[in-house]
């Protein structure tokens, strides 16, 4: 299968009567070169480039090998697109980030190492992203867009502000994939860039494209051919040359560079070195050159094997440019771009035309009009309106897809950076901190003071830890989005989100357990063993200590993925006691009295006489029991009620964004 790019009718959606950035243009990639997009700042390449990979709404359709994007099973398998920075967490390690990748496009983690090596970024694997130096971060991001061995690379100004040796790596890898069968499609704004590193270039002006052309009749046509010398005697070489031009009567222009240089415009090397010869003139060099490309020799142009096919070789006689005319002439091609057959799809075979003053020339749209006879109009009778062709079909911003490894995603996530190492050291220290002087104080209850949860607060040190574990699931993802940074929206999807609950609630019974441990050995050794003693019906304390803190980190997941915030998260997690519970109070209007009977009415519902008549294994009754209690009580219930409603809200939001 040949893995051609075809772009058909892509026109972007205007905005208040404005023209599109991009108007009806359609192009063509094919496999085993480098192509280049070629236009000013604000000439529609970087919407080309959303259009074609459905980032943004417009009209259109761009197939990958013959099927558009959204059809594609596994898109970073096949596209790999580089749009702008690398997002990803500051904090997050290069080779972390890779393996995290890894697991949202389902490779193995093995596979960063790999391109780690391929991109020559071993040595930087373990540099935080925030700390990468200018230019090593696009190599990063070539990195991402080759993790899943796409065949199709698309980048927008890849090469834009970087130093000549990451320019030079940059162009070398995009050829390296071209000449083993891939397709590579590349944005620029520098002429000459597009001239000596591709093999075609496109070129677009207000939205509308200009000019299709090989890359070798880019450069015949757009820049301007020149012979590049050097000599000792570039003085006097430049009269003699001026000279004979007069005589002769040739446009050859003649101008001085710094030093012993000169460039000469609308002559070959073969007739400066003539005349250098004829009258005893030291050359030093002597080569032909397109504008300011510099030598247009293999070695210096392309990289090893690559085919030289920018620019004019040294030894052709390159057209004469006349001397009134100092810049590049102008463009004057045409290109037609033919879609492929598709029973489904509307049919587009636009041609485009650029004059010589790059004038752009509305595209004709007859092409796709089907065939229609008509019946001789009758004399005086106006005839038969042509019927217009269908226009192309709308294109759908969709939502990003979920990991394919949600779970190894997460474990990923939740360890690749020291924010949830930190919460966890923190909410310690605070637990320990507290239980201490509350043992100091006194009149603390034994399970109060072994969690640390004094009256006074609305939370333990442990549950507000764990409510931030939580929350940072999905307030990193929105803050530093990874899977969806160019659609500007995290994907909601159930298996996301059962992973990020599962993650989140065995970080939080580590926790809680962890607090419990840290707690008791600190009174032990402060105060000795008759402080801090197992409670005697330590199974529904467990419970409910458990329950707590797993309910305070779900509650933060649930509120960072419905507001995208690890703030709001947080914030949800504190309303619980603050809020909820003296609304449930008010609301009820009995609020004592449900506090207080709320867990005898329990034990007569049906499910639990239902968990004491069943004979459970290693006294399962007796936690299930304890669960129920907890649940009657006031934080207890007023968190179960919350949980209720985050978990509503999420999945009204997730289907209203059309979460597939």
């Amino acid at each position: 299968m040949l893995w051609v790019i075809q772009a058909i009718g892509l026109t972007s959606a205007s905005r208040r009567e404005r023209p599109p950035a991009v108007d009806n243009v359609s192009l063509e990639a094919c496999p085993g070169r480098v192509t280049a997009l070629l236009g000013a700042p604000g000439a529609g390449k970087t919407t080309t480039l959303r259009l074609m990979l459905e980032l943004q709404r417009g009209r259109g359709i761009t197939y990958f090998a013959g099927r558009p994007l959204h059809r594609v099973e596994h898109p970073p398998r096949e596209v790999g697109a580089v749009l702008g920075d690398v997002p990803g967490h500051p904090a997050r390690t290069v080779r972390g980030h890779l393996r995290l990748l890894c697991a949202a496009v389902g490779v193995p983690g093995r596979r960063a190492d790999e391109v780690l090596e391929a991109v020559g970024l071993v040595s930087l694997r373990d540099t935080r992203l925030g700390a990468l130096p200018h230019g090593i971060d696009r190599r990063l991001g070539v990195a991402c867009a080759l993790l899943a061995d796409p065949h199709t690379l698309v980048l927008d100004a890849p090469a834009h502000g970087l130093p000549v040796r990451e320019r030079r790596w940059l162009h070398g890898t995009l050829r390296a994939h071209a000449a083993q069968g891939g397709t590579v499609l590349f944005t620029t704004r520098d002429a000459k860039e597009a001239a000596r590193h591709a093999d075609h270039v496109i070129t677009l002006d207000s939205g509308r494209l200009v000019a299709d052309q090989p890359a070798a009749d880019f450069a015949r046509i757009r820049l301007r051919p020149r012979v590049a010398v050097r000599s000792p005697h570039a003085a006097r070489l430049a009269a003699l040359l001026a000279k004979e031009a007069r005589d002769a009567r040739r446009p050859v222009e003649v101008v001085r560079e710094d030093g012993n240089r000169l460039s000469v415009y609308g002559t070959a090397c073969a007739d400066v070195g003539e005349t250098a010869f004829r009258h005893g003139i030291l050359v030093h060099r002597l080569t032909e050159e397109t504008g300011d490309m510099g030598p247009t020799t293999a070695d210096d142009a392309r990289p090893s094997g690559a085919p030289a096919s920018a620019a004019p070789t040294p030894g052709d006689r390159a057209e004469p440019v006349p001397a009134a005319a100092p810049h590049a002439a102008r463009a004057e091609a045409s290109a037609t771009v033919t879609p492929p057959p598709a029973a489904t799809e509307p049919s587009h075979a636009p041609v485009t035309e650029a004059s010589a003053d790059r004038a752009a020339t509305p595209v004709s749209r007859t092409a796709a009009a089907p065939p229609t006879t008509a019946a001789p109009a009758a004399a005086g009778d106006q005839p038969p309106l042509a019927p217009l062709p269908p226009l192309p079909p709308p294109i759908t911003v969709r939502p990003a897809r979920a990991p394919t490894y949600p779970l190894r995603y997460e474990l990923r996530r939740a360890a690749g950076t020291g924010a949830g190492r930190r919460t966890v050291v923190a909410a310690l220290a605070g637990s320990v901190l507290l239980s201490l002087v509350l043992a100091r104080i006194g009149h603390t209850p034994g399970p109060s003071l072994l969690v640390a949860w004094p009256q006074e607060l609305p939370l333990p040190p442990a549950a507000l830890g764990a409510g931030l574990l939580g929350a940072l699931a999905f307030g990193e993802e929105f803050r530093h989005p990874v899977l969806a940074a160019d659609r500007g929206a995290v994907p909601r999807r159930p298996g996301l989100l059962i992973a990020k609950l599962a993650v989140a609630a065995a970080t939080a019974v580590l926790l809680a357990v962890l607090t419990v441990g840290c707690d008791l050995e600190a009174l032990h050794l402060l105060y000795g063993r008759e402080v801090g003693g197992v409670p005697a019906d330590w199974p529904s304390a467990v419970t409910s200590w458990i329950g707590l803190v797993v309910g305070c980190s779900w509650a933060g997941v649930l509120a960072a993925g419905i507001f995208r915030s690890t703030s709001a998260g947080l914030a949800a997690v504190l309303s619980v006691p603050v809020l909820v519970v003296p609304l449930v109070h008010t609301v009820q209007g009995a609020g004592a009295r449900i506090a207080a009977g709320l867990s005898a009415q329990l034990r007569e519902l049906a499910p639990v006489r239902l968990v004491r008549a069943v004979r459970w294994p290693f006294g399962g009754e007796e936690y299930l029991t304890a669960a129920a209690r907890a649940v009657g009580q006031p934080v207890g219930g007023a968190l179960l009620l919350s949980l209720a409603g985050l978990l509503g809200a999420y999945l009204l939001t997730t289907l209203r964004g059309g979460a597939r």
